[in-house]
């Protein structure tokens, strides 16, 4: 059986018990709204943000209970005026520190404040070393008590660090686990976040200034802002739906492709919660993007079915004839689109994988919903002459314009076209080649540079010397090593050598404290600020130093070095990770081993690598599957060529243009040129199935191209026009990432519209014979 015959008999299946097809679209949808859609909720997870099988991951897993992670807050209490020696910025301290200390997911060991055990002091007294808590168990906030606290914190060497370095604050550090310890579930970063505003902020922003930083704040503020981001969806719909309006001319004719997308929205949210998905924050565009292409497509559908009314026939006849003609181009279209979102389950990052699986359950849904719901349903609208008499009007209202866009099938416009391409595929390869991986600026990018969260970020910056950007590179060796003159001796040359580097704020390791004191142990003689070559003198100097400092393990064969950054800009921590790789190469021996990296900026090192490496892998997957769609479709090299070359000329000039934008390639946006792609290879694929089939009747290039326009084009170019209005609206949101995304969809949607409509025909133009008569015996 051929396809054309496949194509029929599926035809009459559908058309012949429309009722029925119907009935289940009703009853699946109506189960997908009422179950799986009521439970969808937003699910973020710090692990889902990592390539957990990165070599620098693999020893951020390993040890991440001995040392911490890069999951945690950091609570900046900050004195109104003054410094922070009062007892009501004590006393509120202390009961933050306690509150923070109860929240749910925070690993207990691991927080750290003035009152906390695990901030001590050491010091050289007559009989020797003695030491204590920074706040003594019997403190009282009395001008004495005080000024003792002081003294305390000079001799902890934590100002800086817990301690602003003007004395104007101090800082709450805990660590989150993945999972609630109470409960054993999955830990709710937004719950988190949102406890840290009620029970941090808002309960003593009167006494002193909270400023709030970590995973869980920037989870919670995206999730805040994605309240908004509804807003902005529901602008969208309106524009759409009015645009959608004014090119159908008909209520019933704008809202059924509307539904259909919608319903199409309503099964993939289902879906994903069956599959025991919810919806990440970074995620969270992805529903609009596949009722996005829903429109898309049912305005193909629609388009059709105004040309076969156009030309005299019934609702019914135009449904069916609509559907032959647009099974298989469609279908290969939403195919490629779905080839490209999988294609993205190669880059091995939870949250990625996760965006792919999301986006492949829309575009499946779109197949059942647009290819065959949405023409049974206009199957059954009523057609009068009055309507038939307005798409007349509008056919002779537009045809100046087809003749204007159908001069880029002529040889000679092709030419100054073919040109200007090649002009803009230079700029492309300039520009793009320029992008960086990674975060551009300072704070988190996800959010504008005003947003609170960075404005907390700035000041803890500014006030501390430790910054909010940490890289812990661990050293590995043998046990005892840390009473190894030469072992230490190794570690500190390696602690030098990185605080030279240009990037890093600060460098803590166990050398430079050891250092410290032993100069205490010589009366604070700064002469004595070195590295004891005497083993009995090393284990003096370093026996003070406890394991929840995170400077050392048990058995002291693990001693991390913690390398403070100025930011976490992709440049940075390049500069920094590199320097890292030069002197482990150099250095590394069977004692001493280099080995990164832990922190926040650890694994941002990490995702950056991730992605720079997927990056060309993924594309080239993406632009294979459609190359192979394509070649299988309409059997021709040309016309392959002709619908990929202008996607691989737009994926080029978003390169350019997230450079032009200061838009890092990162773990947000790398999805969203392969999406572009799959996307934007819709509409070479409507053009060229119209285009093809025209060319076999012998009509020329130049004639075939023109009523290529007066039938497809007219869709085409609307919807390109719709959707990138639609998401337009989106670089006015709170949300930066989302701002960003409606840059390059709103630069992809009208671009690749345009390379279609114009780029398309005019390699056609040089690439086929003049006379489509000889086409026809040969791309058959």
């Amino acid at each position: 059986m051929n396809v054309r015959a496949l194509i029929t008999r599926l035809e009459h299946l559908i058309f012949n018990h429309r009722p029925w097809v119907i009935g289940l679209f009703v009853i699946i949808t109506g189960y997908m709204a009422v179950f799986p859609v009521a439970n969808t909720h937003i699910d973020a997870g710090f692990s889902k943000q990592l390539p957990l099988k990165h070599e620098y991951m693999e020893t951020f897993s390993q040890y991440r209970q001995e040392f911490g992670g890069a999951n945690r807050i950091l609570i900046t209490l900050m004195a109104k005026q003054g410094d922070i020696f009062t007892p009501t910025f004590f006393d509120t301290l202390k009961l933050a520190t306690d509150d923070v200390f109860f929240l749910p997911g925070v690993d207990r060991t691991q927080v750290r404040s003035l009152f906390t055990p695990n901030v001590r002091f050491t010091e050289v007294v007559e009989d020797g070393i003695a030491g204590g808590n920074v706040i003594p168990d019997d403190f009282q906030t009395t001008p004495q008590g005080l000024a003792q606290v002081r003294k305390n914190i000079l001799k902890a060497n934590i100002v800086g660090r817990l301690v602003a370095n003007d004395f104007s604050g101090a800082i709450i550090s805990a660590q989150l686990l993945e999972f609630d310890p109470n409960t054993g579930e999955r830990l709710d970063y937004i719950q988190v976040s949102q406890l840290l505003e009620q029970n941090i902020r808002d309960k003593y922003q009167h006494q002193v200034d909270i400023h709030i930083i970590g995973f869980a704040k920037v989870i919670g503020d995206i999730s805040a802002g994605a309240t908004r981001v509804i807003l902005f969806f529901a602008i969208a719909l309106l524009i759409t739906a009015l645009l959608v309006f004014l090119y159908a001319q008909s209520f019933k004719l704008t809202i059924i492709p509307l539904v259909c997308s919608l319903i199409a929205v309503i099964w993939q949210l289902g879906l994903l919660n069956l599959l025991g998905f919810g919806i990440d924050p970074m995620s969270i565009l992805v529903p609009f993007l596949i009722f996005a292409i829903g429109v898309s497509h049912g305005v193909q559908m629609v388009n059709a079915m105004r040309v076969e009314i156009a030309q005299g026939a019934t609702s019914l006849e135009a449904a069916r004839a609509s559907f032959r003609r647009l099974l298989i181009p469609g279908g290969i279209a939403l195919l490629s689109d779905t080839i490209g979102f999988i294609t993205i389950l190669l880059i091995e990052i939870e949250v990625i994988q996760e965006m792919a699986i999301t986006a492949s359950l829309g575009v499946a849904a779109i197949i059942l919903t647009n290819l065959i719901l949405l023409p049974v349903l206009l199957s059954y609208l009523h057609i009068n002459d009055n309507y038939r008499k307005k798409l007349a009007q509008r056919s002779q209202l537009l045809t100046p314009l087809w003749q204007i866009l159908a001069q880029a099938a002529h040889r000679k416009t092709a030419a100054v076209i073919l040109l200007i391409a090649s002009l803009l595929l230079a700029v492309g390869i300039w520009q793009g080649t320029d992008i960086k991986i990674g975060d551009l600026h300072r704070g988190v990018p996800e959010l504008h540079s005003d947003a609170r969260y960075n404005m907390d970020s700035e000041v803890i910056s500014e006030r501390f010397s430790i910054g909010v950007d940490l890289i812990s590179v661990i050293v590995e060796s043998v046990p005892e090593a840390c009473i190894d003159y030469h072992i230490m001796t190794q570690i500190d040359q390696f602690a030098w050598h990185m605080r030279n580097i240009p990037g890093v704020q600060s460098v803590i390791g166990l050398p430079g404290i050891a250092k410290i004191i032993n100069a205490g142990w010589n009366e604070g003689n700064l002469k004595w600020r070195v590295l004891p070559r005497n083993q009995s003198t090393l284990v003096q100097a370093v026996s003070y130093v406890p394991t929840s400092s995170g400077l050392l393990n048990r058995d002291c064969s693990v001693m991390p070095v913690l390398i403070f950054t100025t930011d976490h800009k992709a440049e940075t921590i390049a500069r920094i990770v590199d320097a890292v790789k030069q002197y482990r190469q150099q250095y590394n021996s069977d004692k001493v081993t280099f080995k990164l990296a832990t922190g926040n900026v650890g694994v941002m090192a990490a995702s950056n690598e991730a992605v720079q490496a997927a990056q060309f892998p993924m594309l080239l997957y993406v632009f294979s599957a459609i190359i192979v769609l394509c070649l299988i479709t309409f059997r021709s090299i040309r016309a392959t060529l002709c619908i990929v070359l202008p996607l691989g000329l737009v994926s080029l000039l978003a390169y350019a243009l997230m450079s032009l934008f200061q838009i890092g390639l990162k773990v947000n946006t790398l999805p969203v040129v392969a999406l572009g792609v799959g996307i934007g290879v819709d509409y070479g694929i409507y053009i060229y199935s119209c285009f093809q089939h025209l060319l076999k009747q012998g009509k020329s290039v130049a004639e075939a191209y023109r009523e290529t326009l007066s039938i497809t084009g007219n869709g085409v170019l609307f919807t390109g026009l719709t959707l990138a209005i639609g998401v337009a609206t989106w670089i006015f949101s709170p949300l930066k990432f989302q701002a960003d995304m409606g840059i390059l969809l709103t630069f992809m949607f009208l671009v690749n519209m345009l390379g279609a409509i114009i780029l398309l025909p005019a390699l056609a133009s040089w690439m086929f014979p003049a006379q489509g008569v000889k086409v026809s015996v040969k791309e058959k």
